[in-house]
């Protein structure tokens, strides 16, 4: 059984940083995708960063490009978020996602399995 439990979000002021992480367990994440997404009030679950469990090759939602970055630790089996420069819309619930692929999927069906999440909220 797969869980995925995030935990570092909190109130942060416009500008500041935040480090979210994702403890994994339930089986090894070799042939893995592992993703963040996040979903603001009345909008969709938009992807922000996957990598690769194996080879820790990334992708990145344009939005978060050159602010955020994603990485994991394999020894642990932890994936964090280190948010940078954070902005008011990048207010919203974190969500970690798991995808038994080889490919970094942007959409939130590819994934299988999901953390509860954790709120990010950036004052102005």
């Amino acid at each position: 059984q797969v869980q995925l439990v995030e935990s570092g979000g909190g109130l942060v002021q416009a500008g500041g940083s935040l480090t979210l992480s994702c403890a994994a367990s339930g089986r090894t994440f070799n042939s893995y995708v592992m993703g963040w997404f996040r979903q603001a009030p009345g909008k969709e679950r938009e992807f922000v960063s996957g990598i690769r469990w194996t080879t820790s090759s990334t992708y990145y939602a344009d939005s978060v490009k050159g602010r955020f970055t994603i990485s994991r630790d394999y020894a642990k089996n932890t994936m964090y978020l280190r948010m940078n420069s954070l902005k008011p819309e990048d207010t919203a619930i974190y969500y970690c996602a798991a995808d038994r692929s080889i490919v970094i999927s942007t959409n939130h069906l590819s994934y299988n399995y999901w953390g509860q999440g954790t709120q990010v909220t950036v004052s102005s």
